[in-house]
Parts: C-alpha cells; structure tokens; sequence
C-alpha cells in the first residue's frame, strides 16, 4: 500500500474536482473519461460506480488505470492535484461495495444516474506523483 497524504486526500475528495480516469483494453487501446463518483477511502482504497461503458470493459480486461485529478483553481504550473496509478482489487456488480456506491450516486446525482451504475470498482493505489513533475 502507498503512503497517501493528507492533502492528497483531500484534494481527490473536494468537492468541484475534476477526475479523469485512463485506462486501457488488452491491446492497449487508450480511453480517458471524467468521473464525478469516485472517491478514496480513508484505508486508501480508491472507488467509483461505473455503467455499461469503454472504461468497465478496459477494466474487466487490464487491471491498471490513472486517476487524474485536479483540484478547481486556474490552470497553471501551479494547479493543485495528483496522479494516481491505480490497479483494480474488485469489481462488484452485487454486494456491499456495489450497494453503497449506488446508494451515494442516488443521494448526490439523483436516482436516473444511480440506475445506469451496473458495477463498483475497488482499487488500490500503487504509486502517487503531482501533476507537474519538473526536471533536475
């Protein structure tokens, strides 16, 4: 497990954040989507509900993703946010991870967004880097 900071926590939590997830198939076939659901746990666990889409089935296929996220300030040299490279632990499309991230994406996108969630995906985190990392 990665030592995750308490500022990278919150920056992956904040509200208005964006959070881009890439992924690929098993060809290597890149796709980037933006994700307003996912969260990272307190034991460093990084999940999200996903639908029937590109980003499940690169998933179900290759275990590794990147999690980019930004938190909402100017774009610059200097905006806050991380990388995280990600590795799937679950995907669950019944039981108890599956039950509450639908239930969360009711209760803060409404119940149509919550009924397109066919999945929730655990992941570990496996490396964190900043945005811009600057050489020398």
């Amino acid at each position: 497990m990665v030592d995750i900071s308490k500022e990278i926590f919150e920056t992956v939590n904040k509200p208005g954040r964006v959070g881009v997830l890439g992924t690929a198939d098993k060809q290597g076939q890149p796709n980037v989507a933006y994700f307003g659901s996912l969260r990272l746990m307190e034991d460093g666990t990084v999940v999200l509900g996903l639908g029937k889409n590109r980003s499940l089935a690169n998933l179900e296929g290759n275990p590794l993703a990147v999690l980019f996220c930004v938190a909402e300030s100017p774009v610059g040299f200097k905006t806050p946010g991380c990388r995280l490279y990600l590795k799937v632990r679950e995907i669950q499309k019944k039981g108890a991870l599956y039950d509450n991230i639908k239930a969360a994406i009711a209760q803060h996108a409404g119940a149509q967004a919550a009924a397109m969630i066919v999945a929730a995906v655990a992941f570990d985190v496996t490396e964190v880097r900043p945005l811009m990392v600057w050489p020398g």
